[in-house]
């Protein structure tokens, strides 16, 4: 069989690709199915879910996105070779609306090849946490952040031109049975590797008016979209209010607090939007405690990549029996090292912490910073997970922060 294509026939590396892609294809939909419906049924609170639930989400997601990455590899190449190669007309062009049809959902095939998977890719990479991609190159795409909002929006393209994707292989499997059934044709043969070839037709439909038609598609799904709501944000309902602020001596004037859990290997950062910190300090370089600190954190305001929703489940954080958790410490000097030395309680579990930290004071600006590593297990959150593979049992926490005394 000819590896290339003539004005009559498909060479047999056309074929290939046609067949590779269909294969991936519809294998990538039901898993991208499977794991979505998994990943709901562990993320509601009302389901209780294991490590094993976890695992299978994982493994299916990843499964998803690894075939995606394939795909739009072999789309990127497909596309190379097709521009290279002289395209068999169609034996049906001199009818002129279903020409233009099949033309038109032969543009939306190729488009939505990189389209699909690009969009699920950078929604990937844009996101912290669950699931990678199985290759040994990263998880990262250059020149994209992670971002929630960037990830969220891209998760939307990705939906949405999953959608003209499954539309446009419907017409085109259509199209093709119809072909092959009804009019009794080469047009399907054409594409199997004991095929034969065609004769086209001597009208054929415009390319121009055909890419013109798929933008007009693109176009109209993602309006459709937008009526529909699905890019507007999605901002969980606050379970609580902001916390109250605080009188203290020295009054944070910004910070940040931070969490950094491993999942799958690899490290998940979130961050608290919400907390308090009460402060007393005084420089004494002859006495062990030089003050004390009061740190209160809104549980609700903790982002964490694409598994807050589950971090907030009651297996984890249960946020909403458990608003708070606080930290309540002195601050112990030992020559030039400083401490916070106290108890940090999450949900119902209270356990004595040692914090240092590092402490430069400028006239009436404290700075600070320091980091401690928990034992999740401690305070009972994935008390299921007892898999360290799938969840780590140790939680990076940090923290840093600018503080001015009050007058």
């Amino acid at each position: 069989m000819p590896l290339t294509n003539t004005a009559t026939r498909y060479g047999a590396v056309t074929k290939t690709f046609h067949w590779l892609s269909a294969l991936l294809i519809f294998t990538a939909f039901p898993l991208g199915w499977l794991a979505s419906s998994l990943a709901e049924r562990i993320a509601d609170p009302a389901i209780s879910s294991t490590d094993i639930d976890l695992a299978r989400a994982t493994t299916l997601f990843s499964l998803h996105k690894t075939i995606g990455v394939s795909l739009f590899t072999v789309a990127i190449l497909r596309i190379l070779w097709t521009l290279a190669q002289p395209k068999p007309g169609l034996l049906n062009g001199d009818e002129r609306t279903e020409a233009w049809l099949a033309e038109t959902v032969h543009w939306l095939l190729y488009g939505s090849l990189v389209l699909v998977p690009l969009t699920g890719w950078i929604h990937h990479a844009a996101a912290d946490g669950f699931a990678p991609i199985w290759w040994p190159f990263g998880q990262s795409l250059p020149f994209i952040p992670k971002s929630p909002s960037l990830s969220e929006l891209f998760s939307t393209l990705h939906f949405v031109f999953q959608l003209v994707l499954a539309g446009a292989i419907a017409l085109h499997v259509a199209g093709a049975l119809k072909h092959h059934l009804i009019e009794r044709d080469a047009t399907l043969r054409r594409m199997l590797f004991s095929g034969t070839s065609g004769m086209p037709t001597t009208a054929q439909p415009s390319h121009l008016v055909s890419v013109l038609s798929a933008l007009v598609i693109w176009a109209g799904a993602l309006g459709a979209g937008g009526a529909a709501g699905l890019f507007s944000p999605h901002t969980p309902p606050a379970t609580t209010a902001a916390l109250q602020a605080v009188e203290s001596d020295w009054q944070v004037e910004n910070g940040t607090l931070s969490l950094t859990a491993t999942q799958l290997g690899h490290p998940v950062t979130g961050s608290f939007a919400d907390w308090t910190a009460s402060i007393t300090y005084a420089e004494d370089l002859t006495a062990d405690r030089n003050g004390a600190v009061k740190v209160t954190v809104s549980i609700p305001s903790l982002t964490l990549g694409s598994v807050t929703a589950q971090a907030m489940g009651p297996d984890y954080f249960d946020a909403d029996s458990f608003v708070t958790a606080v930290f309540e410490a002195d601050i112990l000097r030992d020559g030039d090292d400083l401490r916070a030395d106290g108890t940090l309680t999450i949900k119902d579990h209270s356990v004595p912490i040692s914090l240092p930290f590092v402490l430069d004071v400028q006239d009436d600006t404290a700075t600070a910073s320091g980091q401690v590593t928990l034992d999740r297990r401690a305070f009972g959150i994935g008390a299921k997970v007892e898999d360290e593979g799938t969840l780590a049992f140790s939680v990076l926490v940090e923290f840093t922060l600018v503080a001015h005394k009050a007058p």
